[in-house]
């Protein structure tokens, strides 16, 4: 058999565009694993999906625990979270603050953001974010990265 040569992507950037909790929880497991071996990565957050990036509101609910999810086990973001943290299953509030820690660059989508009425100040105040648009994303990507849709 020949050898085969499988060389990885030299960084990973995710279109986060689902406003599912559980794949927006996915998108965030990739990222801090990409990132955690070193791997340069970016989240594009647009549509539907920048709502789990909303700040909390006065009684420290965020409204990612209010998303659908995909699944029909579980109602919503929140029920899906506290099943996680019950299993020892990252939860999204320990995904997003290490996938910040670790470096991964957080994009917004302006497009998305005025699609759905919301501004930056929308947004939480612990995550940095970048904003951009589709442009702003491709010209960041790698051409010798991955690039994968959510």
């Amino acid at each position: 058999m020949p050898e085969q040569n499988h060389q990885s992507p030299d960084s990973l950037s995710i279109v986060v565009f689902s406003g599912d909790f559980d794949k927006v929880h996915y998108a965030l497991v990739m990222a801090s694993a990409a990132a955690a071996i070193n791997k340069p990565t970016q989240l594009f957050f647009t549509m539907d999906a920048c709502t789990a990036l909303l700040k909390a509101d006065g009684d420290g609910a965020h409204p990612w625990q209010a998303m659908p999810v995909s699944s029909a086990s579980y109602h919503t973001g929140g029920d899906m979270d506290r099943a996680f943290a019950e299993r020892q299953v990252a939860t999204f509030e320990e995904l997003i603050t290490s996938s910040a820690e670790l470096g991964v660059t957080f994009m917004i989508c302006e497009m998305g953001l005025r699609a759905l009425g919301m501004t930056r100040d929308n947004l939480r105040n612990d995550i940095k974010f970048t904003e951009g648009g589709v442009v702003s994303f491709l010209n960041a990507a790698s051409k010798d990265g991955a690039v994968v849709f959510i």
